[in-house]
């Protein structure tokens, strides 16, 4: 297999915890979103990845070279493809609970605050950096009391009880860029003892952006 990502990719951070908890090796290709106004517009990337994002995961699938975009179907594929260590809990109703919870971050926070959003406000929507900065925190700050509230009543060590999830992989990659961009963290006790939690575990430490051998 291939990752093509981003150090700072939070899309990119989930799929390499994801393959971390199942042991599973990728060669690990940077596509840089910055330089030279962003390696994911070339037109080779544009080859394998139409939407111009990170990641993008390559494998051996049944009628050839698969590739596949978007983090959280990445994971799903890595999950049924490779059911040991699952991501997912064996009961329907509380894997459709860590789903739930995993889409409010990937699908509700982290679209708001992607790179191109961001960019767009700025360049042209002409928003100033500080009115830049209040849309990013209130957005995480949004997103994350409605979750401390679901933690509230369904965690344990970790999001869904004491083994880690796919709510897990998705929430520790926002916490890194919500400290980045130094969003108060005080009001969600739980949210931050999670993230503690999952970082003292390998799989975790190991995907982190500065582990990467593109940070920079």
């Amino acid at each position: 297999m291939k990752l093509y990502g981003y150090w700072r990719s939070s899309a990119a951070y989930r799929v390499r915890i994801a393959l971390n908890i199942k042991q599973l090796s990728a060669q690990q290709v940077s596509v840089h979103l910055v330089n030279n106004g962003g390696e994911q517009h070339s037109q080779a990337y544009h080859q394998l990845n139409p939407q111009h994002l990170v990641p993008t995961l390559v494998d051996d699938g049944i009628e050839g070279e698969l590739n596949l975009s978007q983090s959280l179907a990445i994971i799903e594929y890595l999950e049924e493809k490779y059911p040991e260590e699952a991501l997912l809990p064996s009961n329907i109703e509380h894997r459709a609970i860590v789903r739930g919870m995993a889409q409010a971050i990937a699908c509700e926070i982290h679209p708001l605050d992607n790179l191109r959003v961001l960019q767009y406000l700025v360049k042209d929507m002409g928003v100033s950096d500080a009115d830049k900065m209040r849309w990013y925190q209130h957005w995480i700050t949004v997103g994350f009391t409605a979750l401390e509230a679901q933690l509230s009543q369904y965690s344990g060590r970790f999001c869904f009880g004491d083994t880690p999830s796919l709510a897990d992989i998705c929430l520790v990659p926002q916490v890194y860029n919500a400290k980045r961009f130094n969003v108060p963290l005080d009001d969600f006790p739980n949210i931050v003892r999670i993230d503690t939690a999952c970082n003292q575990l390998a799989a975790f430490a190991d995907a982190a952006p500065e582990q990467q051998h593109d940070a920079s």
